[in-house]
């Protein structure tokens, strides 16, 4: 069994001692514990843009179809990146991913013949597990009514100044909590930062 003094180096450094032993509690029950624990009410009233947001009507666009919806999406940036309080000489974009209904999707799968049903079963518990490292797996919480799923290769991005204060208080579905940022963030690194594809970029000519 892995120890609190083993996993305290890893985990953030700016947290009390009460919500350290929190955030490790429910990591060793992890994963299950995928449920409405990923979300807080602690910081609805904010009106800054946390990582891990869900946000009401943000804009996207799926090339190479040019047409712009407004969707839910979660906020990817980093909170200090796009902090206003971070004075910048350039004003930073917001980067978030579409939040998808999971029950959607899956009838998706099944309806154009993409998967039999015996391994969708199978591939909708590995997103329930965070399993998927493409995707992040929402359950109900927040304001979110139903099972949702984001992928981290679905992106864009808009201008900071496209959401005031009062639109993001109004149009938060929710905060992660420090457990399901943990997670979030855990996902997000491992989608697009490991190195992993067993390729030798020698720099000899």
């Amino acid at each position: 069994m892995i120890s609190f003094e083993e996993v305290k180096y890893y985990l953030p450094k700016y947290l009390t001692p009460e919500s350290e032993k929190d955030l490790f509690q429910e990591l060793k029950s992890f994963p299950d514990n995928i449920d409405s624990r990923l979300f807080t009410s602690y910081l609805k009233e904010e009106p800054f843009l946390f990582q891990g947001d869900g946000i009401e009507g943000l804009l996207f666009v799926n090339l190479p179809d040019t047409d712009i919806r407004k969707l839910r999406a979660v906020v990817l940036s980093n909170t200090c990146d796009i902090s206003p309080q971070n004075k910048r000489l350039s004003r930073p974009n917001i980067v978030y991913s579409p939040i998808l209904n999971l029950d959607k999707y899956a009838r998706n799968l099944l309806d154009k013949g993409l998967i039999e049903k015996e391994v969708l079963t199978s591939h909708i518990e590995s997103i329930r597990k965070q399993r998927v490292t493409s995707i992040f797996y929402l359950p109900k919480g927040g304001s979110l009514e139903s099972e949702s799923m984001v992928f981290f290769d679905k992106v864009a991005s808009c201008d900071s100044n496209y959401l005031s204060e009062t639109d993001i208080m109004s149009n938060r579905l929710f905060t992660l909590s420090n457990y399901g940022l943990y997670l979030f963030v855990l996902k997000l690194s491992i989608h697009f930062s490991r190195i992993n594809e067993k390729l030798d970029r020698n720099t000899g000519l």
